[in-house]
């Protein structure tokens, strides 16, 4: 039986107007019209025999008798017509009584559009229920992601598609406070419950160490107190070793784009690395292997013997034209900047993690047990293998913050790409503070460049490998419009700057346009769910997560009215000095 069985004076109003996916509603009485309230759903009569439209109310017109119909604001399309009560509905999708052996199946498509004069009703009551359910009764080709309560009725549950979720990328983003690390960590919650999930979060603040159970890995990534035989990998120490970086992220760290003879320092720099590369197979015997390495191949090699050679070149003399008398050699001189970058660099503890790592990061295994320990799931090789990581990135320089990151992202998605498609076990990559290093505005050969470079490839290539996006921010305007662009679900909590309402309400459906509205009146811990894998764009009340995220706002007001002060400044100043809060 269909949940929507209305009778014809049930109706609000009738239709006056059609648009694509926009209809207008003349409302003869005045009563009926209170009814009606802004993004609440009503119920349209479809051309077609058992099918009927659903759409939300984006705007409610009262109009003075005197006004004229065809003013800048109407939405008739310039009809002149006498009545004055009209309501603006946007179509969102069709429910249909019967498909085979279901029954009330709602679908995001429009596979009719009503016609003048069919019926208009509310949604309301036992039917504003009902229908509630269907909608959480998610089927098709993707498990129930439970996220929380539609605010629309607090007894149906709102699910999510996990495929087209993480298939079509997502953003989660909010204002500070508003339930954004909250609405993140019930998400973890819900892929960690699955026996074989598969997620890593990037955590630059170290704000979901308190997300624990066997299923939650935590690794960090090295600080200076590991450089003196500290942790290694199985202790979950992760070191970023130089040899994973790749011909362009060496240049932008150790060529000087000003220097005039910054050309040649690349390309002598790209050849002693090559050379170094290929000494350390030729004595370990990796014959498949020198056959086709290129430079960015990644392949341990000495960093000494690359700084010899270039400190050779550096100095070097040559015979000249005349007998017994030698000239400068061609790049005599010409490298002393970039040596001296690389002493500088080799040199900086706070990139220990990158340029001192321990010693079983040289061994050429230790890359396909590192990738392993982040990809692989549980029981997969390692049955100690949770299905979220979480890498801490807190301890890593906000200068190098975006190269290490998209480093990590590049060697996940790389490995993705070269494993056979029957092998791949896809993985979710959650993205916090997204803005740090997926930035919009970047200079060119900049680490930020190379960042914004990984990333915009992965939200374009990652679903054919198996590889998905949840950007998280607070600032989605600073966050790099392409990856943005590419992201299909969109769960928005409160945002109250104008500039980044306006990058959320372009994401939107023309149709939804007027959902954009809600940002800034959203509660906490409350977000507005569009996208591929919801059924119904609306409103969602997020659970609350098992394991809440050290991210809570500090209640200034109540500290400051307690007996007695919490303060702890002697090991505050000591972990600075120790570059660690250990």
């Amino acid at each position: 039986m269909s949940i929507f069985d209305y009778q014809d004076g049930d109706a609000l109003g009738r239709i006056i107007a059609v648009d694509t996916a926009i209809v207008v509603v003349r409302v003869d009485e005045l009563e009926r019209l209170k009814r009606v309230q802004v993004n609440r759903l009503v119920v349209l009569q479809s051309s077609k025999a058992g099918q009927h439209l659903v759409g939300v109310v984006s705007r409610i017109t009262r109009k003075a008798p005197d006004q004229v119909a065809d003013d800048e604001d109407d939405d008739t399309g310039n009809i002149d017509l006498p009545e004055n009560n009209l309501v603006r509905v946007s179509l969102i999708g069709t429910l249909i009584d019967r498909v085979g052996t279901s029954h009330n199946v709602f679908r995001r498509t429009l596979e009719t559009v009503p016609e003048i004069d069919a019926n208009c009703f509310a949604l309301e009551g036992d039917r504003l229920t009902s229908f509630m359910q269907v909608i959480s009764n998610v089927v098709g080709d993707g498990p129930q992601l439970e996220l929380g309560k539609y605010t629309l009725d607090e007894d149906a549950t709102a699910y999510l598609n996990g495929n087209r979720l993480f298939q079509r990328h997502a953003i989660v983003v909010g204002s500070t406070g508003s339930g954004k690390s909250w609405t993140t960590a019930r998400l973890l919650d819900q892929v960690a419950a699955l026996k074989q999930a598969n997620a890593i979060l990037f955590d630059v603040h170290g704000e979901y160490k308190t997300l624990a159970g066997e299923e939650f890995r935590h690794f960090r990534v090295a600080g200076p107190r590991d450089l003196d035989g500290g942790g290694s990998l199985s202790d979950g120490v992760l070191y970023l070793p130089y040899w994973l970086l790749g011909y362009e992220a060496m240049v932008s760290l150790f060529v000087d784009r000003s220097d005039q003879n910054a050309p040649n320092q690349a390309m002598v720099m790209s050849r002693c690395i090559t050379d170094a590369k290929r000494s350390y197979l030729e004595a370990g015997g990796h014959e498949e292997i020198l056959e086709n390495f290129t430079v960015d191949s990644p392949v341990p090699f000495d960093l000494n013997a690359v700084v010899a050679e270039l400190e050779r070149l550096d100095t070097e003399r040559v015979p000249g034209a005349s007998a017994g008398r030698d000239k400068a050699g061609d790049f005599n001189g010409k490298l002393s900047r970039l040596i001296a970058r690389f002493a500088s660099k080799r040199l900086d503890r706070r990139l220990g993690f990158l340029f001192q790592p321990h010693s079983e990061c040289m061994d050429m295994d230790w890359l396909v047990t590192m990738a392993h320990q982040l990809i692989g799931g549980r029981g997969s090789q390692d049955d100690s293998a949770g299905g979220i990581k979480i890498v801490d990135f807190s301890e890593v320089p906000s200068d190098i913050l975006p190269l290490m990151v998209s480093l990590l992202a590049r060697l996940l998605f790389t490995v993705m790409q070269w494993t056979d498609l029957e092998k791949r076990h896809p993985i979710a990559l959650f993205c916090d503070e997204a803005h740090l290093y997926i930035p919009e505005r970047v200079n060119r050969d900049s680490v930020d460049d190379i960042s914004v470079g990984v990333f915009e490839r992965i939200s374009k290539e990652g679903r054919k490998y198996g590889v998905g996006l949840v950007v998280i921010s607070q600032r989605p305007s600073e966050v790099n419009r392409t990856v943005l662009s590419q992201c299909n679900n969109v769960v928005a909590m409160r945002l109250t700057n104008g500039e980044d309402q306006s990058v959320i309400k372009r994401l939107l459906p023309d149709s939804l346009g007027g959902f954009g509205d809600l940002l800034p009146v959203l509660d906490v811990g409350e977000a507005l769910v569009v996208g591929d894998a919801s059924l119904l764009p609306t409103r969602v009340r997020v659970f609350e997560p098992r394991y809440k995220p050290n991210s809570a706002t500090v209640e200034f007001w109540d500290r400051w009215n307690e007996d007695t002060a919490v303060s702890d400044t002697e090991r505050a100043v000591q972990s600075w000095r120790r570059q660690s809060s250990q």
